[in-house]
């Protein structure tokens, strides 16, 4: 097996109307008893990572939402070994109190808290709680300057920062979040598929997150991250691709369960949520914000995941995770319909198969077919 082999995350269903905006049923649970068996079925099955989706008020068939700070923290609390991501808003959060937070979350969980900084889309969020909505590249610029704050203040024991947007003056942390080998504060991942995006995240991020995406796709973002990274003289961060994962035992049936899901989409909330993100992407100077080439389709699982093509038999899933693998991919963010089951099945007949075929890959590793 490679030494550094890919890695799983799930998206949390911490916000109702599970991973797909559709009518189609969903055995999934946006309570908290529901998440604490699935953290810990999770961890027990293969999953190294869990992001708990930021959502403030209700939107585009996501009526109820649990904050996802809070809710990080009690899932790490009822785990072991799973590394818990909560995705904050710079903008609705200062560095500095969000440092505080997770200093307290690191110490608690023994270093499994993580970041996932969101620049946002959502311009009625902002709007409603009365905070000023900035346009595309002007929220990626404070997200990156929100970044940098953070990891100033985890690593230094007097932060100084004279920012646009923030402001640090002799500010001390104590105590700091725990620092390993490898990790010397809890990591920072980011996500946003846009040229700004694409650039922040090789400055200053630890991890890249990207919509769903086919072959083309996923080159065309690594290497634009790592380029962005070269120049800031930096190690590029590890990429992570999003991706809603349809496993069955023949293909046959995951082709009917995804013609299904996309037959009972909920169209009105489909056709919000599009019109909301693509006005937020169209801001950017070269129109390649996230989700301006996203089709119907694709919005109905509403990071592209459909895009990234684990639909299939265990064997084809795990074909198509470790040829992404040798594109660089090193973490994939999966969505299920039925969580408990479909992690379970997961652990069971697709991550052995994956694992296996990791154990085949060259040391040296390059671009492969991703056939759709």
């Amino acid at each position: 097996m490679p030494a550094d082999p890919v890695k799983f995350a799930y998206w949390v269903p911490n916000v109702s109307g599970g991973l797909v905006t559709s009518t189609i049923e969903q055995r999934t649970d946006w309570g908290y008893e529901y998440n604490r068996e699935l953290a810990v079925l999770a961890e027990n099955n293969g999953f190294d990572y869990a992001l708990s989706q930021v959502r403030y008020m209700a939107s585009y068939g996501a009526e109820y939402q649990h904050e996802s700070t809070g809710f990080s923290l009690a899932l790490l609390l009822a785990t072991e070994r799973l590394k818990v991501i909560a995705a904050v808003h710079p903008g609705l959060w200062h560095p500095g109190v969000l440092a505080k937070f997770g200093a307290t979350a690191d110490h608690l969980s023994n270093g499994r808290f993580a970041v996932n900084v969101v620049s946002g889309w959502f311009k009625g969020e902002f709007t409603a709680l009365g905070e000023p909505w900035l346009e595309h590249d002007e929220r990626y610029r404070r997200s990156e300057e929100f970044i940098r704050a953070l990891r100033t203040i985890w690593t230094e024991e007097h932060a100084e920062l004279a920012g646009d947007f923030y402001r640090l003056r002799d500010f001390s942390l104590k105590p700091k979040p725990l620092s390993t080998p490898g990790r010397p504060h809890p990591e920072i991942f980011q996500g946003g598929n846009s040229t700004a995006a694409r650039a922040m995240a090789g400055r200053v991020s630890d991890w890249y997150f990207s919509n769903g995406r086919n072959h083309d796709g996923v080159v065309e973002q690594i290497t634009d991250v790592h380029r962005a990274a070269a120049l800031a003289g930096r190690r590029p961060p590890k990429f992570g691709l999003n991706g809603f994962l349809i496993a069955r035992d023949t293909e046959a049936e995951a082709r009917d369960t995804l013609r299904e899901i996309v037959a009972k989409a909920d169209s009105e909330a489909v056709e919000g949520f599009g019109a909301a993100v693509k006005q937020a992407g169209r801001s950017t100077a070269d129109g390649k914000g996230m989700w301006q080439d996203s089709t119907f389709e694709d919005l109905v699982q509403y990071n592209d995941g459909f895009r990234t093509g684990l639909i299939g038999t265990p064997e084809q899933i795990a074909e198509r995770i470790v040829a992404y693998k040798r594109l660089g991919v090193d973490l994939f963010l999966l969505g299920f319909l039925h969580y408990h089951e479909e992690v379970e099945y997961f652990g069971r007949r697709v991550l052995p198969l994956v694992r296996e075929l990791e154990a085949t890959l060259p040391a040296v590793t390059g671009s492969v077919p991703v056939r759709a």
